[in-house]
């Protein structure tokens, strides 16, 4: 029998906190009868969004072709749908059944370069893009790609989402953070960039890449396009590739932010040196099709004989699934003006978005009407990412730790106050030890993707136990 020693020692060391030990425990109190408030995790449908008509009946048509020779079928569907799915059919006739071209379906690539540029208002190559099982595969695929040896290494933001740093243990490249401007609505600074670089050379790790998430997760910030520009010229500076996670990019909330990737900042300066790898998925924005695992990567400013080990890369899998394949297809190319579907289609999207803005704001408003607690409100995503003081830890007289130490009591602390939080009141988030914060603060994510009436709950079940356990966290240190 295979035992834990015989692992590889990269898998026994990688992390994912957003389903760790507290969310295991929060299973186990549900198991038991209490109830749970899920804020762990980015997963909208497993929180009560309702899925969009458009996507689900185009493929439940895809799934079983034979409704499309059921004359009821025209009383069931409307018109477009069903003249979506025929066409789709026509153009994929091997149905979601079997293998595609490894590079994903050419139509369904060619709508996401003519997505790309309608959004942007810049070219895009379908031969740049390939489909894939979520963004979560194409970020994997291209740090596989581009670490060469253990030395090389990934710029990632701090806070960050924990697939970067918990795919660079598992291929054995080098992780190097960059704290994000808590103090000026978490965009990027290019002296603390600067300063992580200088780190990492003096640590003998070689920077190979940059990775910015726009909007932000765990922060909910939306990059300005100064910010990006900043960025942009930053990576060309010390030659370093962009990874651009862009799944949040139809979840923007805050009055005069909008939304502007990469790839139109790239055109805007011309830029033709740096590489850039950006990634969308089904998975967030209005849709929240998560369990359909589709996404794409697309890839600008790449030689052929580099694109080709990316393509070939993707052989190994064979394909991403075909229904993500087809989703992804649906959230590019939705419902036109005049379609029988499209306000059936807007009212849902619209429904959504407006949803996610109000428990936005109520969630900022609650929060930060909590002594003790402090939060950036969120200008976009589905997170955020709340500050809360502690009173100071008790240390045993004379003692002096190191900075391996202090962290490791921070994390501790951290820890205990989720899983108190979630013995006391039901409310499931993850410590901000799971995504990295500054030294000497407290964080915690939390999702607003829960029912209104559940956030509005939320925020009064944490304003009691805040006051409750900072009051408790006094007393004993006060008796110690």
């Amino acid at each position: 029998m295979i035992t834990i020693d015989q692992l590889n020692p990269r898998l026994r060391s990688a992390e994912y906190a957003v389903r760790g030990p507290i969310v295991q425990r929060a299973q186990e109190l549900e198991e038991i009868g209490r109830k749970v408030i899920y804020c762990n995790i980015g997963n909208p449908q497993a929180l009560k969004q309702r899925p969009l008509s458009y996507v689900r009946q185009v493929i439940s048509l895809l799934e079983y072709p034979d409704l499309l020779g059921d004359p009821a079928t025209a009383d069931r569907f409307p018109a477009d749908i069903v003249e979506r799915a025929k066409s789709i059919l026509k153009h994929h006739p091997h149905g979601t059944g079997a293998y595609t071209q490894s590079q994903g379906i050419p139509f369904v690539r060619q709508a996401v370069a003519e997505f790309i540029s309608r959004r942007d208002g810049v070219p895009a190559d379908k031969d740049h893009i390939i489909l894939t099982d979520g963004a979560s595969k194409g970020a994997q695929s291209i740090i596989m790609a581009l670490l060469r040896e253990p030395r090389d290494g990934f710029m990632i933001p701090i806070p960050q989402y924990p697939l970067y740093s918990a795919t660079l243990t598992l291929y054995g490249g080098a992780q190097i953070g960059y704290f994000l401007d808590e103090k000026h609505r978490w965009q990027l600074s290019e002296r603390i960039l600067t300063e992580s670089l200088n780190r990492a050379a003096a640590q003998g790790i070689r920077p190979v890449c940059l990775v910015v998430i726009n909007p932000g997760n765990p922060t909910g910030a939306v990059l300005t396009p100064e910010n990006i520009a900043m960025v942009v010229a930053f990576a060309r500076k010390h030659h370093l590739a962009i990874l651009a996670d862009e799944v949040y990019q139809e979840n923007v909330y805050a009055r005069g932010m909008k939304f502007v990737s990469f790839a139109k900042v790239f055109h805007d300066l011309h830029e033709s040196q740096v590489t850039l790898f950006s990634l969308h998925s089904v998975s967030k924005g209005y849709l929240g099709e998560c369990g359909h695992r589709g996404g794409y990567l697309e890839l600008r400013n790449v030689p052929d004989d580099v694109l080709a080990q990316f393509v070939k890369q993707q052989t190994i899998s064979l394909c991403a699934n075909v229904d993500g394949q087809l989703a992804t297809y649906l959230m590019v190319s939705p419902p036109r003006p005049g379609d029988e579907s499209y306000e059936t289609f807007v009212r849902e999207r619209d429904d959504v978005l407006r949803s996610l803005k109000i428990k936005a704001e109520i969630l900022g408003r609650g929060i930060n009407a909590i002594p003790g607690m402090h939060l950036e409100v969120p200008e976009g995503a589905m997170y955020a990412f709340v500050r809360f003081d502690l009173p100071p830890s008790p240390a045993s007289p004379g003692s002096v730790m190191n900075d391996d130490e202090q962290r490791a009591v921070r994390m501790e602390r951290d820890e205990a106050y989720c899983l108190a939080l979630l013995e006391e009141t039901g409310i499931c988030v993850v410590p901000g030890s799971g995504f990295g914060q500054e030294p000497g603060t407290f964080h915690f994510r939390t999702t607003f993707l829960p029912p209104r009436e559940e956030i509005e709950e939320l925020v009064g079940s944490l304003r009691a136990f805040h006051l409750r356990y900072t009051n408790r966290a006094v007393a004993e240190s006060m008796g110690s």
